[in-house]
């Protein structure tokens, strides 16, 4: 009896099924070959070729050796394999790693990522370490004393439909006209800002957070309220006692906020050039609005500054700047910013930077 045609639809990257040994078994004592099997049932030829080894063993038939397939000594023998193919957990081989990544997780508020690559870029637990991935799969299984809602992006809120407003009014150059060695990141000094408000009062302090696109290093600058004119005079305040700002501060991307209205009137005199960033587009500021996340971790939306020590914002900034990063290799970009800094002949601003207590 041929089988030209089946009514049993093939499974792609699916183990074979009893039913399916079951038709191996009927067509291979036909006399099928494992390549007109495989025909037969939409699978691979090495699949049924595999499945044959599995399956078949030795048998004494009229005084003499045979080999036999059973299709329930083929199901046997793949239940062993798959059990000792599971890879053990490392996690008593790497015990002191992990005690490394719970001491920064909790201590120093490092990500696990940071953690793992820190660690194998300073050889610090040689072939006794995890990777970011299995590292999370322990959090998932418990494994770690970390917990997955200890994890700070673990519990995302929820999107908002996007409003885009028409006819808003143009504050200055479009990012477009932005030129594309700063849109790739590969040029030193050119910043990305915006403000983050810790709790919506108009008699409430803000913070200005600048972002160099590059090292990532980050200035972090308090003002009293959000008013256009009091953020011009904390940049001037800051750019003004700098030698030569224009070359440190090459350009400056910001949003259509309000308050950023009068930051042109600093263009050219203490920075090279200021760019707007198209309305409800935070992405074309990726960098800044990712450390402004980093700041809500200490500076959670509805709680006041007057919460804080005064000088807790320059802590949050100080931590941010001296945490290892994946995008630059896990270094600093306290590090980097140092290195870049070198190789312009500028680190004498370094020493400026440190005087008025926006940096390191």
């Amino acid at each position: 009896m041929e089988y030209n045609n089946t009514t049993t639809n093939s499974r792609k990257n699916k183990h074979l099924s009893d039913f399916e040994r079951g038709q191996i078994e009927l067509l291979h004592n036909k006399g099928y070959s494992a390549y007109r099997i495989a025909k037969e049932l939409g699978r691979a030829s090495n699949t049924i070729r595999n499945e044959l080894k599995r399956g078949t063993v030795s048998q004494i038939k009229n005084e003499k050796m045979v080999q036999v397939y059973y299709p329930d000594t083929g199901k046997t023998v793949y239940d062993i394999n798959r059990t000792n193919s599971k890879k053990s957990y490392k996690a008593l081989e790497c015990s002191a790693f992990l005690e490394f990544v719970y001491d920064k997780f909790i201590n120093e508020k490092w990500s696990l990522d940071a953690c793992c690559g820190y660690a194998t870029r300073h050889n610090l637990f040689p072939n006794k370490t995890l990777c970011t991935k299995t590292l999370y799969n322990y959090v998932e299984l418990g494994l770690l004393k970390i917990k997955s809602i200890d994890l700070p992006l673990k519990v995302r809120r929820k999107t908002s439909n996007k409003r885009v407003k028409r006819n808003r009014m143009q504050l200055g150059k479009s990012i477009e006209e932005r030129p594309k060695e700063i849109e790739s990141k590969t040029t030193f000094e050119n910043r990305e800002i915006d403000t983050v408000v810790p709790k919506k009062n108009k008699e409430e302090a803000s913070l200005i957070t600048i972002t160099e696109r590059k090292t990532r290093m980050e200035i972090i600058l308090k003002v009293e309220s959000k008013k256009s004119k009091l953020v011009n005079a904390s940049l001037e305040n800051l750019l003004g006692k700098l030698e030569d700002s224009t070359s440190i501060f090459r350009s400056i991307t910001s949003d259509n906020g309000l308050e950023f209205a009068s930051l042109t009137e600093l263009e050219r005199k203490y920075v090279g050039d200021v760019y707007y960033c198209h309305p409800n587009n935070p992405q074309e500021r990726g960098s800044n609005e990712k450390h402004n996340s980093l700041i809500r971790r200490f500076l959670p939306k509805g709680k006041s500054l007057l919460d804080y020590c005064e000088d807790h914002y320059i802590k949050i900034m100080n931590w941010m700047n001296n945490l290892p990063r994946k995008i630059l290799n896990y270094r600093t970009p306290l590090e980097v910013f140092v290195e870049e800094l070198n190789n312009l002949g500028l680190i004498d601003t370094l020493g400026e930077l440190v005087q008025f207590d926006i940096a390191i």
